[in-house]
């Protein structure tokens, strides 16, 4: 071997270990967390993590986890799993949709928006107040719903699913995007055969619909509001009105939706028409219908996940905007959930 070869085996080895030594590798514990939390179905969580950074070996094994890759993108990986690791460990809901707000730079703890301008105005209320979004969920929500036809939001309540879907929905039609505002829910309680209360149609009804029309109230005059819907141009019905209807030029909000069945909730958005837009709020945590009935709302969501033009949003107890306890009652009922179902696992193995 001449000495130019052997010069260039020796710069070519070097510039190799050089190589070798820029990778670094971190291992993190996974110890008291239940990895399907963390890694998704399929691996679905932390597969969005590996395409985010393809140079950088993410393996898990048994109670660990390793990165291996280039020190800089190896921390910046660490830096994600980490705030995963810390949302699981926290019994937060760990989303897919999470996830991908992490790798966008996002903080999760810090989801509160302050009122300044850049956090813009959805709608001007009935005293000329600013209604904005009040959480990074909420901006998501208003965000998502220009971009989709038909909008699934989830969430516990005292997140302000309905209140913003209606601030939307009244922005539409002040805008003249739509020429009509159309709200129900099912009247679950009453099994919606609603024959058996005392009353006409609007006293029987209204009961179940007074959130959406406390909601109205904020945004629009009470005069403006009793002409809308005496002129039709705010319908607010149970949802069992909807039947046979074809909703045309509508801003269409089903509220409640947990406790539809599936059927009802296939009836209710095969009613779209064209120029309607749809928002569908639930909380799968308050399902009201008997036992043996599927929420038609977690079913929906299940089939026409990956249909275009259709969104879903999921809040949690980090977007609560009602009294400060409420936030501290929701992670207390959603531990008191998970340490029952843990029991229930352990009894079964026994």
């Amino acid at each position: 071997m001449t000495n130019i070869h052997l010069l260039h085996l020796i710069s070519f080895h070097k510039k190799q270990d050089k190589l070798v030594t820029k990778l670094s590798e971190i291992e993190l514990s996974l110890s008291g967390v239940d990895p399907l939390e963390l890694l998704g179905e399929h691996n679905k969580k932390i597969d969005l993590v590996q395409q985010a950074y393809p140079d950088v070996n993410i393996v898990s094994r048994g109670e660990t986890i390793q990165i291996i890759g280039a020190k800089k993108a190896a921390q910046k990986v660490k830096t994600v799993i980490e705030i995963m690791l810390k949302m699981v460990k926290d019994k937060k809901e760990l989303h897919v949709q999470t996830v991908q707000s992490i790798l966008q730079g996002e903080d999760p703890n810090r989801v509160k928006l302050g009122n300044g301008n850049s956090n813009k105005t959805i709608v001007y209320g009935r005293n000329g107040q600013q209604i904005k979004a009040k959480t990074r969920n909420q901006r998501k929500m208003v965000d998502l719903s220009e971009e989709k036809d038909i909008l699934f939001v989830v969430g516990p309540a005292g997140t302000g699913k309905t209140y913003t879907a209606v601030a939307i929905a009244v922005k539409a039609l002040k805008n003249r995007l739509v020429k009509k505002i159309i709200l129900t829910r099912p009247a679950v309680e009453a099994g919606e055969n609603l024959g058996f209360l005392p009353g006409d149609l609007k006293e029987k009804v209204d009961p179940y619909l007074r959130p959406l029309y406390d909601a109205l109230e904020d945004m629009l005059q009470t005069e403006t509001i009793k002409q809308f819907i005496t002129n039709r141009v705010i319908e607010v019905a149970p949802l069992a009105f909807m039947r046979g209807r074809t909703l045309d030029n509508a801003y269409i909000i089903l509220d409640e939706a947990q406790n539809t069945t599936s059927m009802q909730l296939k009836m209710f958005l095969t009613r779209l028409g064209p120029n309607a837009k749809c928002i569908v709020t639930g909380d799968l945590s308050q399902i009201d219908l008997p036992r043996n009935q599927i929420s038609g709302l977690r079913r929906g969501m299940e089939v026409l996940q990956d249909l275009n033009g259709i969104g879903t949003l999921y809040m949690d107890a980090e977007d609560v905007v009602r009294h400060r306890l409420v936030k501290d009652i929701i992670i207390a009922y959603d531990k008191y959930g998970n340490d029952q179902r843990e029991s229930e696992r352990g009894a079964e193995k026994k």
